[in-house]
């Protein structure tokens, strides 16, 4: 790609100056400026403390369509584990005020620092295409409501209105490839947390109890059966218990237990069938072992389905291939989650989103050939994730472009 090999260096430092210090969501102020500061040098028109540090760039080029592309910013509360040069050593205070390490466990750090390349190369080319690029760089993805945020601020009022969006994310497939899915790609989350209430009492005397510790495990068992039972195998449902939490001592049986429930689904039908059977089954235990309190079931954080409007996801696929040859290819369905979907579908615009690889391709070839994928490629959140710089900051840049360019008005001898 013209342009790619002068930036190239300058775009390496920069990923590795973010990688070294990861931010948590909605604290990303050194990250949004540092975007700010490179989007105004490129000639963008920029909006930033969008929803906090929500930051947006817009580079008119004449009449002609707007394309949104969009970058997430936040890090996670990870002790970083790769052994990199660059590794993060930061900490800071959490939503709750705890101080934990933080890290960019997720990719955040590529994904911003390839639409810092794409911008770049889409200002420096003006003479070759027409229309309006925005580049978004949102926070808070990892806690769900940064879209959420930057939409509240009055995003859908700020900038010109979009008639394609588009993201990536790295994943942990060889680098240099890109895969695209029609239809639903990620899925919804939800998050729940149940509270079932007993009656203490000491541990020698169970009798005298309505022990919330068996409520707690009952109910952990049975929700297993949602997917296994209640579900068609061709339908995928994620059920997890993340967390049980009950009493401080061995002898002492508590008033009460509290679990965290994230359950992942792909359609809306089967997701409130889903939260129907927890609430069911959570009501049904409860009676079982006797409680005399209704138990507590709050729905908390929800990321919508990430569903690739089927023209848009062919038009790009085309272009990936034009651009990358045998390495685009199909994506399989993953059952992470994302709140990209919030901002086009508040301005009722179609998108895509897809998959970019970021493991050496012959480190990941050497664990499919052992058979060992799963257990030797680390993945995203893991303390050992973290994308390896080139090719994937190359072929990010590119995709983005490619993907830009498949709805700005190309120019051919200066005339569009």
């Amino acid at each position: 790609m013209a342009g790619l090999g002068d930036v190239r260096s300058g775009l390496e430092d920069f990923y590795r100056d973010l990688h070294a210090h990861p931010e948590l969501g909605h604290q990303e102020h050194r990250t949004a400026a540092r975007v700010a500061r490179h989007l105004r040098t490129c000639g963008y028109e920029v909006h930033d403390g969008i929803g906090g540090t929500g930051v947006v760039g817009v580079l008119a080029n004449g009449d002609g369509p707007v394309v949104l592309l969009r970058a997430d910013m936040d890090a996670l509360p990870v002790r970083e584990e790769t052994g990199l040069p660059y590794a993060a050593t930061a900490r800071a205070e959490d939503a709750t005020g705890r101080e934990v390490p933080v890290a960019h466990a997720c990719g955040h750090d590529m994904h911003v620092t390839c639409l810092l390349g794409a911008a770049r190369l889409m200002s420096s080319a003006r003479g070759a295409w027409r229309g309006t690029l925005l580049a978004l760089f949102q926070p808070a993805e990892e806690p769900g409501d940064g879209a959420d945020g930057m939409l509240a601020d009055g995003l859908t009022g700020l900038v010109p209105r979009p008639e394609a969006a588009f993201a990536q994310h790295v994943l942990p497939c060889p680098a240099g490839r890109v895969g695209t899915r029609e239809g639903a790609f990620l899925s919804a989350a939800d998050n729940i947390a149940i509270t079932v209430h007993g009656r203490g009492a000491h541990g020698s005397a169970p009798q005298a109890a309505i022990d919330p510790v068996v409520m707690a495990a009952m109910i952990v068992v049975r929700l297993q059966t949602i997917v296994s039972r209640e579900q068609a195998a061709t339908r995928p449902v994620v059920l997890t218990v993340g967390s049980v939490q009950a009493g401080t001592s061995g002898n002492v049986i508590p008033e009460s237990a509290e679990l965290l429930v994230n359950v992942r689904t792909y359609g809306e039908a089967t997701r409130q069938e889903v939260l129907a059977a927890v609430r069911r089954i959570v009501r049904a235990e409860c009676a079982a072992s006797g409680a005399t309190r209704e138990p507590r079931v709050e729905e908390g954080t929800r990321f919508p389905p990430t569903v690739n409007d089927a023209v848009v996801t062919r038009e790009v696929a085309a272009a990936f291939t034009e651009a990358f040859g045998t390495r685009a290819g199909t994506a399989e369905p993953q059952s992470a989650s994302e709140d990209f979907s919030r901002v086009p579908d508040a301005f009722g615009i179609p998108y895509t989103y897809w998959a970019l690889g970021c493991v050496d391709p012959d480190t990941y070839e050497a664990a499919r050939r052992r058979g060992s994928v799963a257990r030797d490629i680390p993945v995203n959140h893991s303390p050992r994730f973290a994308p390896v710089l080139q090719p994937t900051l190359d072929t990010g840049v590119r995709a983005l472009v490619a993907a830009a360019l498949t709805r700005l008005a190309r120019l051919e001898h200066g005339r569009a």
